[in-house]
């Protein structure tokens, strides 16, 4: 199995994972807000934090999948990178306030460090492609 194909898997899942997350904090947040790992969930007006946090997890899905498909690879692969500080914030608001430290680490933690995993990995598969050699076109015979 190419490198390639172990990315886009990894990429793919991941997107998966953040689009049904999204769609979760805006359909249902008050079903998906206890696993986010924070003491409490805000109620009353407070609680437009988590579609908020829904409209931001699909806004992100759709930016890796729209350099997906369009095989924006570097791009991607920068975008993954870049993209770890939401849950390693994520992780470190949790944290700071007290919240689930297995959710902290286990959800947000991990997901962070599966980003930059697959970030570095894309990163690591453009520099091959770039460095691998181009034939030469065939001259056509002269007839």
């Amino acid at each position: 199995m190419s490198l390639k194909t172990v990315n886009t898997a990894l990429t793919t899942a991941g997107v998966l994972f953040i689009f049904y997350f999204g769609v979760s904090f805006i359909v249902t947040p008050e079903t998906i807000a206890p696993g986010f790992g924070l003491p409490s969930r805000p109620s009353g007006d407070g609680g437009g934090f988590l579609v908020l946090k829904g409209v931001r997890d699909v806004g992100d899905g759709l930016i890796l999948s729209a350099l997906l498909l369009t095989g924006q690879r570097r791009a991607l692969a920068w975008a993954l990178l870049v993209g770890s500080f939401i849950p390693f914030g994520d992780m470190t608001t949790v944290l700071a306030h007290h919240g689930s430290t297995g959710a902290a680490f286990g959800v947000h933690g991990l997901t962070a460090v599966g980003m930059v995993v697959t970030g570095l990995l894309t990163l690591r598969e453009t520099r091959q492609a770039a460095a691998a050699p181009v034939s030469a076109p065939v001259p056509a015979a002269a007839g």
